[in-house]
């Protein structure tokens, strides 16, 4: 594992313990020498956990549209910016230059992201690992919707079991260094009409 690819908010959030965690975050990704890929802004968790691995000395690439660099949204102390055209392009160029994921607090985009890798993996388009760090319970109930599908029967619990989840940063970066891809047939568990 040598870049991970992190998911999260362009705003702050409410609760401070968000801020600490994404600094955290980054001092560990530069100690670890884990390259940092994220969204390439300068604002919010993302500016925060950028800056955080570029203080330590470690390495960051940003990928953003160019409609957001117009609007100046763009960290400019990256190792590497990535300048592409559309949100998909974006998403798709984080995927294949990470070799994990990790979803910090975030909004509809953090979760859009985060549930689009985690499909890609369901359907064997790749094995990286993908974690939730749950700081402070705010991933709680997400967990507790994804069992409500397992329960009704939309999901399969060895999917759900695909998803890393850890409180503090460093369990996540040890739970993904050790993760094993599972051995599940998708397709011969559906009913077919």
């Amino acid at each position: 594992m040598r870049s991970i690819c992190v998911f999260c908010g362009s705003s702050a959030g409410k609760n401070s313990t968000y801020k600490g965690a994404a600094v955290d975050l980054g001092r560990l990704l530069a100690q670890k020498n884990l390259r940092l890929i994220y969204g390439g802004g300068n604002i919010g968790l993302m500016g925060e956990i950028a800056q955080s691995v570029i203080q330590g000395g470690g390495s960051a690439i940003g990928v953003i549209p160019q409609f957001l660099v117009e609007k100046e949204l763009v960290y400019d102390k990256l190792t590497e910016i990535r300048v592409v055209d559309t949100m998909h392009e974006r998403k798709a160029t984080m995927a294949e230059l990470a070799d994990a994921f990790i979803a910090m607090p975030g909004g509809f985009g953090t979760l859009e992201e985060t549930v689009e890798v985690l499909t890609w993996a369901q359907l064997g388009l790749h094995e990286k690992p993908i974690g939730l760090l749950n700081i402070d319970g705010y991933y709680s109930h997400l967990n507790q919707f994804f069992e409500h599908m397992i329960a009704e029967g939309f999901l399969l619990g060895e999917y759900k079991n695909m998803l890393l989840v850890e409180d503090n940063p460093d369990a996540l970066l040890n739970s993904l260094s050790t993760y094993k891809v599972p051995d599940i047939d998708k397709w011969g568990n559906l009913t077919k009409i």
